[in-house]
């Protein structure tokens, strides 16, 4: 096993994962019961699914199309959602004003 590969997935899925929706529903549904480790295991679980389905999703498309046209894939779609947030939101942020 590469440990050094873990680490640093393990560390970037982390810092990623912080204040995420799949935190605050979680945070929602345990204060609402007694069975916190029923709310911990279910949610463990439903992130390793998602986990193991984004695995299977990369290994196919790795087999499919070479490493270089899916990182100029990746670069354009996340140069698109920048440009979107930082150029084409302001309606957005025009409402939140008028609204305080």
């Amino acid at each position: 096993m590469d440990w050094h590969l873990l680490g640093l997935t393990f560390i970037t899925v982390f810092i990623s994962e912080l204040g995420d929706k799949s935190q605050i529903a979680a945070i929602a549904l345990s204060g609402n019961t007694k069975s916190h480790t029923g709310v911990f295991f279910g949610t463990a679980a439903a992130l390793l699914l998602a986990s193991f389905l984004g695995v299977l999703l990369g290994e196919g498309t790795a087999h499919l199309l070479p490493a270089r046209v899916i990182k100029i894939v990746a670069a354009i779609g996340f140069a698109v959602l920048a440009a979107r947030l930082l150029f084409f939101n302001e309606a957005s942020i025009t409402n939140v004003e008028e609204e305080a």
